[in-house]
Formats: structure tokens, sequence, C-alpha cells
């Protein structure tokens, strides 16, 4: 079952690379993110509040998901599992979960549009977490 949770944690990390990825080079090169719930995705990732002290959210996002996905991997890999461990990564996994529920009710509340990729990606974090807690809690 452990090794399940941390395939699925890694692909979780995986896909959320690739989303924040896209979302980079298309903001990068002033290309039109298409926003299939037919809101404006540009100007949520075009606001005020895509950036977090001068870092891009979306590269935040990358930041996070290789981490996540590097990490369960090598720990896995090298048999490295413990319980401060698993406390940590379930706590940055939390972190992520605030954070993302922090720009969802920016778009909910201040910018007033919605971006399907960047609710793809607090449900990704969401996902994360969730796997994470259910490994932390084999343990």
């Amino acid at each position: 079952m452990q090794i399940i949770l941390i395939i699925l944690i890694s692909l979780c990390g995986l896909v959320g690379f690739l989303l924040a990825s896209y979302i980079h080079r298309k903001k990068k090169s002033k290309k039109k993110l298409i926003c299939p719930m037919r809101s404006n995705c540009d100007t949520v990732i075009h606001s005020d509040y895509s950036k977090i002290i001068g870092i891009p959210v979306e590269i935040l996002g990358m930041i996070y998901y290789v981490f996540i996905s590097l990490v369960y991997g090598v720990i896995f890999i090298l048999s490295l599992w413990s319980v401060p461990i698993a406390i940590v990564l379930l706590g940055v996994s939390m972190c992520s979960v605030f954070f993302s529920l922090y720009l969802v009710s920016l778009q909910a509340l201040i910018i007033r549009q919605w971006c399907v990729w960047c609710m793809c990606s607090a449900g990704i974090s969401i996902l994360i977490l969730f796997f994470s807690y259910i490994h932390f809690s084999l343990y």
C-alpha cells in the first residue's frame, strides 16, 4: 500500500509540475491561456496577486511539485523513511493546501475571475495532502 501511495504522490507532483510549467510558458510567451470554463484565466495569471515577493506563483508551484516528487522518490528508494520526515512532508503539503486556498479565495473575492488551471493545481495539492496523510497514518 505504501508504494502505491508514494507512486500516487509522485505522479500528482509530476502532473502539478507540468500544469504549472504550462501556465508559466504561456505567461512568459505572452500567449493567451485558454480557459475551458469560459472564464478569463489571463486575468487571474496576470493579476497583481500572481507574484509573491516578486516570484511568479506558478514557479513556486513548480518548485513545490518537484520537491514533493523527488523527496518521496528518494526517501523510498534509499529507505530513509522516518516519522520526523513524514511530519515535515505532511507539513509542507498542508502549507501548499493553505496557500492554494488563499489563491482560490483571491480568485473568488478580489479578482472575481476563475482560472480552471489554477483550480486544478489546487486540487492536485489537496490530493497530495490526502495521500500524504494516508501514508503518514500507516506508520
